[in-house]
């Protein structure tokens, strides 16, 4: 967890540094461009990541097999999601300067086919060599966007950093993999353990894409509806309120192998350490909401300065997304345990239909602040109405309305 913090920490107050630099404008259009990539990231990841551990984890012995059909599935993949782009941009109004952002960013998701290492690492669970290339990683990065602000770099160089970042993080993971582990001239290619991965891949494929477009549309639309500029205000607040979802992923995940454990001894404990859980999120999601409504002016006239004023707003209303997003964390966990993976899927496509049709109306409405609201109220539901309206979870609802009433 501590690298996770210590990375967080560095990537949020570079990008505050980069976006003072940039000013609302130039930043809303590197924002934009990082957001329309990200609608397409999950063709290129093909929802390998959790299948490949487990498989690693059960038949270690086809180690280079699943390994080297991985890798060509997502570097397939990747080509995928270039050709999503490509059909996607003659419906923008996008200019020149924009696409070839676009371009540099996208071209640099091909070297996500390498986290294949990554997930080897896991299944070992010898992370530590995954952490040590974040790491170096995390590092040159920072300083090489440090140095582009003080040499006044022009934007198109600072989309260059993701794409660096992809191959530093790619020439990493290899150099631990052939030190510490084994050859990747060993990976071979198998047609069967592809048709294999992809059949239990599918579903997650889905979900990712739709996960995407909830995440990434907001910044999208804003652009195509109000300007790079309003982009650069809203992606400023964003920034912010998102930077502490990491909190609920780490929490959930290291409490809920022991919440498995009690469905192991009974039903009732299941439910009552679920509960503990919940509680515990809303302490910790009413903790960063409440003191960041109230400060929001003075931390964004702090941190990026009075031209992101605009900023502040956005900031005060989105913080709250951290609720609902706590609980869904909780929530998805639950789907994953209880194997209802159609269930999970389903809520995150009416959360996706309903978040792009709120924007429609709230940003021509109200602009960056009524995306901020689709963005809660979307939230909102996959998170809470969606619990309460399916039998098998109404009873993480009530779950959940028992932790907000005895929070208070």
């Amino acid at each position: 967890m501590g690298h996770r913090v210590l990375s967080m920490v560095v990537a949020l107050f570079v990008g505050v540094y980069v976006a003072r630099y940039l000013g609302p404008e130039r930043f809303g259009l590197l924002s934009y461009a990082m957001s329309f990539v990200g609608l397409f990231t999950a063709l290129a990841t093909l929802g390998l990541d959790g299948i490949m551990v487990r498989e690693l984890v059960k038949t270690p012995v086809r180690r280079d097999e699943l390994l080297g059909t991985a890798f060509r599935l997502k570097a397939g993949g990747a080509i995928l999601m270039w050709i999503g782009i490509a059909a996607a941009i003659p419906f923008t109004h996008n200019d020149t300067q924009t696409n070839i952002l676009i371009a540099i960013i996208a071209f640099g998701v091909i070297f996500q086919a390498f986290n294949v290492i990554d997930f080897n690492y896991q299944a070992e669970v010898k992370s530590k060599y995954v952490v040590y290339t974040q790491l170096v990683q995390l590092v040159v990065s920072s300083i090489t966007k440090l140095v582009f602000v003080w040499i006044s770099a022009p934007l198109v160089w600072f989309a260059c950093v993701f794409l660096f970042d992809g191959v530093v993080h790619a020439v990493g993971l290899t150099t631990m993999y052939l030190k510490n582990t084994g050859r990747i001239w060993y990976w071979k290619w198998q047609w069967e353990t592809a048709k294999e991965l992809l059949r239990d891949s599918w579903p997650l494929i889905l979900s990712g894409m739709v996960i995407s477009i909830y995440m990434k549309i907001d910044q999208v639309m804003i652009k195509e509806m109000l300007g790079a500029e309003q982009v650069g205000h809203y992606a400023a607040a964003v920034r912010l309120s998102e930077a502490w979802y990491f909190v609920p992923i780490v929490v959930t995940g290291s409490l809920f192998p022991a919440i498995i454990n009690a469905k192991k001894v009974s039903e009732e404990l299941y439910y009552q350490r679920l509960q503990k859980l919940y509680s515990l999120m809303i302490w910790v999601a009413l903790a960063i909401a409440l003191p960041m409504t109230f400060l929001s002016d003075w931390v964004i006239r702090l941190l990026y300065g009075e031209v992101y004023e605009d900023s502040a707003g956005v900031l005060m209303v989105h913080v709250w997304s951290l609720i609902p997003v706590v609980f869904g964390v909780v929530l998805g966990r639950f789907y994953i345990v209880e194997n209802l993976n159609i269930d999970n899927l389903a809520r995150n496509v009416t959360g996706a239909i309903i978040n792009v049709i709120l924007n429609i109306f709230m940003i021509s409405w109200y602009g960056i602040i009524g995306a901020a609201f689709s963005s809660l109220i979307s939230y909102f539901y996959i998170s809470v109405i969606y619990a309460l309206i399916r039998k098998h979870s109404r009873r993480n609802f009530r779950c959940m309305l028992r932790s907000i009433i005895f929070s208070k």
